[in-house]
């Protein structure tokens, strides 16, 4: 069912609603990309579905250099438009999946082995494209107070993230604001979550190898006790993090995979382990390579390891523009109502979205995909997430509203 709006305080009257035959498209777009996830770079299947739908409409998208992912201006001369001194309003989306197995039971389920869209970029996608279609007519009557462009990047899931390779495209010539949408389980279908400042947090990589002689289980004491040594770094190297980072910054190493040896009675000359270093301010995540270097020697020192860190930069936290969450809050309160705006925290996740930021003032909203009344606690990047599809529709008229009332600001 289509979602509901709060008519004491919804503006009926602003152009650009999602007609209910491309409502019923745009969820058959959703589940034909949702059951065939591509991974990062890889998304060639997705960008020739975008591209091949936005020149039906007569659209003229241009795919990025890397070979994947698409640029596409919507409204007359929007290149000379954008050159005359009225910068552009881009609409981000992102079209990656992720190495992971789709464990639901739905019709429309990953087709691919091992892989899924688990993050909602499917959504995200969808959501963009539908709004970009919707401007398009709008365009054609004459509606369109300005032009507005269409980034569909790659490679979100891949540090340092696709934003980059979409920025060296040109995704952001000409751009002077930039809004995104990222799913969130967490809040109810026809809600957004806003936040000014940061909404999500720095995200980089973190490999580290330990080597030493190996030896005998029998006498460990007369060489480099690897597991020991390795299980002490995954243990303490936080911990001590933990005292030497201002605590007010969030700094969290959390690991994902360690390994070592193959025998029970083999002391290993190396072990491994990997995971990811996230704080919530910009100023610790400037420094953090050197504080988890330090740490990291100190602990595999006190066991007599020698370490290799291989530290793999990310993305910074994504931190909303003040003047463009009010845009995402007039927008949104225009088409659903005031109620339809939920305060949020700012998460842990990273996303590269941050990285248009660095150039261009911009917003990111959290999309509520939970079914309304549903008390069942599903999170992003597990292979049972799934959305209520009257999201798509939401994240349409919300962009569709942002692109009439951005552009008749003075």
């Amino acid at each position: 069912m289509p979602c509901e709006a709060d008519p004491d305080t919804a503006q009926g009257d602003l152009p650009g609603a999602l007609p209910p035959e491309l409502r019923a498209e745009l969820i058959a777009f959703r589940r034909d990309l949702h059951m065939h996830p591509e991974l990062g770079n890889r998304e060639f299947r997705t960008t020739a579905a975008v591209r091949e739908r936005l020149e039906k409409a007569g659209l003229r998208p241009r795919t990025l250099t890397t070979g994947t992912g698409l640029i596409c201006d919507i409204g007359r001369d929007s290149a000379s438009y954008a050159a005359s001194g009225r910068p552009v309003l881009a609409l981000r989306a992102d079209l990656d999946a992720l190495p992971i197995p789709d464990t639901k039971t739905v019709p429309y389920r990953s087709t691919v082995p091992a892989m899924a869209h688990a993050c909602g970029h499917d959504v995200h996608t969808t959501v963009v494209l539908g709004a970009g279609l919707v401007l398009a007519g709008l365009a054609e009557q004459g509606l369109l107070p300005h032009p507005v462009r269409l980034v569909f990047q790659p490679a979100e899931e891949v540090l340092p993230g696709g934003a980059l390779d979409a920025i060296e495209s040109g995704a952001l010539d000409g751009v002077g604001r930039i809004l995104a949408v990222h799913c969130d389980p967490k809040v109810e279908v026809g809600r957004i979550g806003l936040r000014i400042g940061p909404i999500t947090s720095a995200c980089d990589r973190l490999e580290v190898t330990l080597s030493g002689p190996g030896g005998h289980t029998a006498r460990p004491h007369l060489t480099t006790d690897l597991v020991t040594a390795a299980a002490r770094v995954a243990t303490d190297v936080p911990a001590l993090l933990a005292r030497r980072v201002d605590t007010r910054s969030g700094l969290a190493v959390t690991w994902g995979r360690l390994e070592a040896g193959h025998a029970c009675n083999v002391i290993p000359q190396d072990a491994r382990l990997s995971g990811t270093v996230r704080c919530l301010d910009i100023q610790a995540w400037r420094d953090a390579p050197d504080a988890v270097h330090a740490a990291v020697d100190e602990v595999a020192g006190m066991h007599r390891a020698k370490s290799e860190i291989s530290y793999v930069r990310g993305v910074p936290p994504v931190m909303n523009d003040p003047e463009v969450t009010g845009l995402l809050r007039r927008a949104m309160t225009a088409r659903r109502g005031r109620y339809a705006v939920e305060d949020t925290e700012q998460s842990l996740g990273g996303e590269d979205f941050s990285w248009y930021l660095e150039h261009v003032p911009g917003a990111m909203a959290r999309l509520g995909v939970r079914p309304v009344g549903d008390t069942t606690r599903r999170d992003l990047h597990c292979g049972d997430f799934d959305v209520d599809e009257g999201a798509i529709e939401v994240g349409v008229e919300l962009f569709t509203a942002a692109a009439l009332l951005d552009g008749n600001r003075m």
